[in-house]
């Protein structure tokens, strides 16, 4: 007597997870590269954290916001993924993303903006007029 047993898998069970595994891929891949941009983009946010401290230090100290990086005691260090570090005369501190950083981030500009308000003391931080795409941003900013 002979049996006829099958070994294996057939042509369409292999095909099937052929396309499972390319759907899964499809979905994935996009949605990772979106993850390390916005990695990336958090150093431009740190870089602008450490000179939003010295912003505000100074506007509670003197009473007004700084015009310049210099009167704030902030540098103007790049980076890799850092390619200009400014302030202009209201306070706002602007760091521009490399081409490093990838997608559609590439060139915009990460934006905090002051607001002082000298009767209590205190500063606000906004980052509304930032360029880079929201799903990039910090979530305190989209």
């Amino acid at each position: 007597m002979i049996k006829n047993t099958q070994k294996g898998f057939t042509l369409i069970e292999l095909m099937i997870v052929v396309a499972i595994i390319g759907i899964l891929a499809a979905i994935a891949i996009p949605a990772y590269q979106d993850y390390i941009t916005r990695s990336k983009v958090t150093e431009l946010v740190t870089a602008a954290s450490a000179c939003k401290s010295s912003v505000s230090e100074y506007a509670q100290t003197l009473g007004t916001l700084p015009g310049t990086l210099t009167e704030a005691g902030c540098n103007d260090n790049t980076s890799q993924y850092v390619e200009t570090f400014a302030m202009n005369a209201s306070g706002a501190i602007t760091v521009t993303a490399s081409d490093a950083v990838g997608g559609s981030a590439i060139g915009q500009d990460y934006v905090l903006t002051p607001t002082f308000d000298a009767s209590s003391g205190t500063v606000a931080w906004a980052c509304d007029d930032s360029t880079i795409p929201s799903k990039y941003l910090p979530a305190n900013c989209r």
